[in-house]
């Protein structure tokens, strides 16, 4: 379940669950804000002090979004909407798999559940007018499995490894006009793996070059 925003500067946007991680802007944010509270004379320092070390060591926004419940003005901590304004693709393992490999169209928001049977998504062939593409992952039992370009850069830093672990095993380094992938959510049991084309995907790929 959602939490309600936080009171800020901008209202009408959409709160991260509080289990979601948080990033370090998002720990400096709520750092800075404690501080002007304290200059304001809103919490004493003895207090700043106690709330400053729960929040640059916070990992979640559930454990932050407490320190700043009662001071007005605070950072929103929000995820913003998808760049095209609608509802994201959701795609779910359920007990045999789901694959989406070959040319498709990639929206600019994917929620992904790897379910009993898993998820494989190669975006070797895809088309996207998105230069950012946010995957919120659940890897559940089976696990989810992403083929990303040579020329994409990944951003995996908001996954919890959970008990199946996280393997990005991305070459870094992001061509002009290549997408983003940023990877947000929970492992689960069966694990998140990332990686670039294979020799075998590789070959296919020289025989039969992505689209334009």
């Amino acid at each position: 379940m959602s939490s309600s925003p936080l009171p800020g500067r901008f209202p009408g946007e959409f709160p991260y669950e509080d289990g979601q991680r948080a990033s370090d802007a998002d720990r400096d944010a709520v750092a800075e804000r404690l501080r002007e509270a304290a200059a304001e004379g809103r919490i004493d320092f003895d207090e700043l002090d106690e709330r400053l070390g729960t929040a640059l060591s916070a990992r979640t926004y559930g454990e932050l979004r407490p320190l700043l419940a009662d001071l007005p003005g605070a950072p929103p901590l929000v995820q913003p909407p998808a760049p095209h304004g609608g509802e994201p693709l959701e795609l779910r393992g359920g007990m045999y798999g789901v694959r989406r490999t070959g040319e498709w169209e990639v929206p600019a928001h994917l929620v992904v559940h790897g379910g009993m049977g898993g998820v494989h998504l190669d975006f070797t062939r895809v088309r996207t007018r998105f230069a950012e593409i946010l995957i919120e992952v659940r890897g559940d039992m089976a696990g989810i499995r992403i083929v990303v370009p040579e020329s994409w850069e990944v951003d995996a830093g908001g996954v919890d490894p959970g008990m199946g672990g996280l393997r990005d095993r991305t070459t870094p380094g992001r061509e002009k006009g290549a997408p983003l992938l940023r990877l947000t959510g929970d492992a689960g049991m069966g694990g998140v793996r990332v990686r670039n084309p294979g020799p075998i995907e590789r070959s296919r790929l020289r025989k039969n070059p992505p689209p334009a």
